[in-house]
Order: C-alpha cells, then structure tokens, then sequence
C-alpha cells in the first residue's frame, strides 16, 4: 500500500511539473501585433510563435516606410513569462540582430528591443484573438458585370 502511494505521488509530481512549461506554450504561441515609433518611423509587427519546450520559434513580419520584411526568428527561448529571440536584418551587405526581451502578462507582451548598437524601443504586442477575423468583403454580383447600362427614358 505504502509503495502503492509513493508511486501515485511521483506521477503526480511528474504531471505537475510539466503543467508550467504547457502553461507557457499556450501563452505565446499564435499571432502578436505591436508597432513602435523609431528613428526610421512607425514600425508595425506581426509575430507568430511556436513554442516547443523551452525553445521558441516562428517568424516576424514588419512593416514601415521602406516597406515590409519577412524573417524567421532564431534564438528563440521561452522560461516560465519570459522570452527572448532575435530578428536578423540583412541590410544591404551587413547583418544586423535585433534583440527582443519580452514578459508576457495575459493578452500582452511587453517587448524591449535593441537593434545592434544603433537603437533600443519598448513596445507592447497584443494577441490577435482568432475570432477577431474580418470578413473578407465581396463585391456583389452586379457590380461585377461590364454590361452597358440600362437606358432610362420615355419610351417610344
């Protein structure tokens, strides 16, 4: 009876234990949006994550005046609310890291970046609910057709 315990003990030890890092997977992984004022601008990001464990991967879409950038974000580390990545920039013939530290508070992260030596912004990304979709807007049938338009008048 007593080993009988013991054994229900651990095994609920071992699935307490691995309540954190599942706690931590469903916290961040999915759609951010977050936008920041910088030197080059408003800068407007998309991130997706995925969480596997303690490493956390997925891609950053930004968008500004220069137009808009997709990268996979390497580095990736999650440890309880806290992650960390990095962006790599390729700007002309030189690679530049973007660093992003991050607390995830609910719905919301709140992201400290640093690119290279040059500049450092704190921003906040929401979580982009699924259910908050647009509709895709449909022009309606007859604004579809080419036909001549239809004659108004008397008749004759």
């Amino acid at each position: 009876m007593n080993t009988c315990c013991k054994a229900i003990t651990l095994a609920l030890l071992a699935l307490c234990s691995l309540a954190p890092a599942r706690a931590a997977d469903e916290a961040v992984a999915g759609k951010w949006k977050g936008q920041f004022d910088s030197q080059i601008g408003i800068q407007k990001y998309i991130f997706e994550f995925k969480v596997e464990g303690d490493k956390l991967t997925g891609k950053a879409i930004g968008e500004r005046e220069t137009g808009t950038n997709e990268v996979k974000i390497v580095d990736g580390k999650i440890n309880k609310d806290q992650i960390s990545f990095v962006e790599p920039l390729k700007l002309d013939d030189n690679e530049i890291k973007i660093e992003y530290t991050g607390k995830i508070s609910g719905d919301e992260i709140k992201f400290h970046r640093k690119v290279g030596e040059f500049a450092e912004e704190d921003f906040v990304a929401k979580r982009v609910k699924e259910d908050a979709k647009t509709p895709e807007l449909k022009p309606d049938a007859k604004s579809q057709t080419s036909a001549a338009p239809e004659k108004t008048g008397t008749k004759k």
